[in-house]
């Protein structure tokens, strides 16, 4: 599993599980000679790519040592766009070979007409999971993932992050999670990212992550929240068609970045403004 440090004050995660360095949290003090120092770090380790998340007043600087513009977040930075720069330190991570299946994927998902067309099943509910929920939440996350870019099959990495700053979601029924997700929020910014979204294989086809996703916007609107985002798998129909739907915004993609059940994938970024009705 890839490891979180800092260089200077600035948040990264790298390692071979991904093939990368993510500038998760850039510290504005450290720039420019953070950028250096990543490439440093990455050709002594041998990755194929940085990418970057950034207020758009650094894209120049980015663009100046090799960086491309893969998508953007409107308005993360108290008014300020986010830009998510990449650098590919190898051609052949560069070249997406399933281009057409996410462009395809990408028009699917934007030709579905917004909103949920039905409730929630009879006998399932929505809460906040708390830390009596722990053992079974990984266990879904075990069954659902081969692997991940972070440990969330493991049970002491969900207690942190839910003494942290991510807030869990699931789906029951009988008392029993059969779909989760997770709101880590950037309280600096006012700003969340609805991600790792699961359901058990034998409940898939009901719309749970809709309401999930749907749900998660509700509570993050209500602790004052202004952007949500979104990372998804490229090429999965489902999840592109369950954030167009709730109404949020595509805003680009990330070629070959992320591992996933044992592969790197493209993740496309989406966008949504929770100060908006």
């Amino acid at each position: 599993m890839d490891s979180i440090g800092k260089i200077g004050n600035s948040i990264i995660q790298h390692g071979s599980y991904n093939d990368r360095i993510y500038l998760m949290k850039l510290d504005p003090a450290d720039m420019p000679s953070l950028l250096d120092e990543m490439d440093a770090l990455a050709e002594r380790e041998g990755y194929s790519k940085i990418f970057t998340k950034a207020p758009s007043s650094f894209r120049e600087l980015f663009s100046d040592h090799d960086y491309l513009c893969e998508a953007s977040i409107p308005r993360y930075y108290d008014g300020d766009d986010a830009v998510i720069m990449s650098k590919f330190l190898d051609d052949k991570r560069s070249i997406n070979s399933l281009n057409d299946i996410h462009e395809d994927v990408i028009k699917t998902a934007l030709s579905k007409e917004r909103g949920l067309n039905s409730r929630l099943p009879s006998g399932y509910s929505i809460r906040k999971c708390g830390k009596q929920d722990i053992e079974q939440m990984a266990e879904v996350y075990q069954k659902t993932f081969d692997t991940y870019p972070f440990p969330i099959h493991d049970p002491e990495y969900l207690i942190k992050t839910m003494e942290d700053n991510v807030v869990y979601f699931g789906v029951f029924r009988d008392e029993k999670a059969v779909a989760l997700s997770s709101a880590e929020i950037d309280f600096d910014n006012s700003a969340v990212e609805m991600t790792d979204f699961a359901t058990l294989a034998d409940f898939r086809g009901k719309g749970l992550s809709s309401h999930l996703l749907m749900r998660m916007a509700e509570e993050m609107k209500a602790m004052g929240i202004r952007t949500a985002f979104t990372i998804a798998r490229a090429s999965s129909y489902g999840m592109n068609i369950v954030f167009a739907k709730c109404g949020y915004e595509y805003c680009g993609r990330l070629v070959n970045n992320t591992n996933i059940s044992g592969n790197i994938e493209s993740m496309n970024i989406w966008h949504l403004d929770l100060g908006s009705d």
